[in-house]
């Protein structure tokens, strides 16, 4: 009996070691191939983008000269201004716009691209986002810039180059992915799930604005910390800094919309969160492919439907889902 239990165990040892290596294995092979590819299509790409840059960068660098003698002695307002009245500007019309079609159903050629419907207590979920962002939001983003200003003024006069950016984005979303995916992943424990992160899940169809709907304590862990890090590491600048916050609201709400639009990020990964918990917690994808934490939604018809949509026809339509067994 114990020769038994032990090659059973041994067996199970083997199994699980198999199933680490097989992850590495796949997780490296995706990357060196995007990689390959990134590499392959990066000269012809930045060349053209390299180009547009240079052609405006004169123009942009004497916009940014003017505001910088504007605000001469006073750049904490300008800091304020672009890392957060325009993030928010940005965020704010596009959920405007996503809550006229929540709540009215109209146009119709936006709500026909809607994944799931669940009415919900919308009110009161706005008020509980318009304090996240009034009452820990700013206050992050406000003590942040006398870190940069000491690591590297973000108000300094030169702006960055194209490629100088591209990196720094990639960094940033490296970054936003690792912390996201693991602090994300801790507020699912019991312990956690039950007193704070409860309350965003309480949206099991959730819609653009619920993206930043949470505990105040998991607003500031795992919805800002993820995405200031990256900016504070590399002592970015304003402008790469604008970009960033106003790009990673705008996936976030994006990811919780609850449309599948044409040539918009797909939302299929993260609704599917929301629907069953315990799958899909990161952003890319990259960690829940390492970990095995989306088995479960590869199975799906969700994930034949995780693409970009580059026609008019709703995925529900193209992919619908398979007919119910009568029993």
């Amino acid at each position: 009996m114990k020769g038994e239990a032990g090659h059973m165990l041994h067996n199970e040892k083997s199994k699980q070691e198999g199933h680490i290596w097989g992850s590495m294995r796949r997780t490296a092979f995706i990357l060196g191939s995007g990689l390959l590819s990134f590499v392959a299509f990066w000269n012809s790409v930045t060349w053209h983008l390299q180009r547009f840059w240079g052609a405006s960068g004169y123009f942009w660098q004497a916009q940014w000269e003017r505001l910088l003698t504007t605000f001469e002695g006073k750049e904490w307002i300008l800091f304020f201004i672009g890392a957060i009245q325009v993030p928010c500007l940005f965020f704010w019309s596009f959920n405007g716009l996503l809550l006229v079609v929540d709540t009215t159903g109209k146009p119709n050629f936006i709500s026909r691209y809607r994944i799931q419907v669940d009415p919900v207590k919308l009110r009161q979920s706005i008020r509980t986002v318009l304090f996240n962002q009034c009452m820990i939001s700013f206050p992050m983003v406000v003590f942040l810039y006398p870190f940069l200003k000491w690591w590297r003024d973000p108000c300094r006069r030169e702006l960055p180059t194209f490629h100088w950016f591209l990196l720094e984005l990639a960094i940033f979303t490296l970054i936003e992915e690792v912390l996201f995916y693991y602090s994300h992943r801790l507020l699912h424990h019991p312990t956690f799930y039950k007193k704070i992160h409860k309350k965003h899940h309480e949206w099991t169809a959730p819609i653009g604005v619920i993206s930043l709907y949470a505990h105040p304590i998991e607003h500031a862990v795992s919805n800002m910390l993820p995405v200031i890090v990256g900016p504070l590491v590399m002592g970015s600048h304003l402008s790469s800094i604008t970009m960033w916050f106003s790009l990673a609201l705008i996936i976030t709400t994006i990811s919780h919309c609850g449309y599948h639009l044409p040539f918009l990020p797909s939302p299929e990964f993260h609704d599917y969160h929301h629907l069953k918990f315990n799958q899909c917690y990161g952003v890319l994808g990259v960690l829940d492919h390492l970990h095995g934490t989306d088995t479960m939604f590869k199975q799906t018809k969700a994930y034949e439907r995780h693409v970009l949509l580059l026609g008019f026809t709703p995925l529900s339509e193209s992919i619908p889902d398979s007919p119910k067994r009568m029993e």
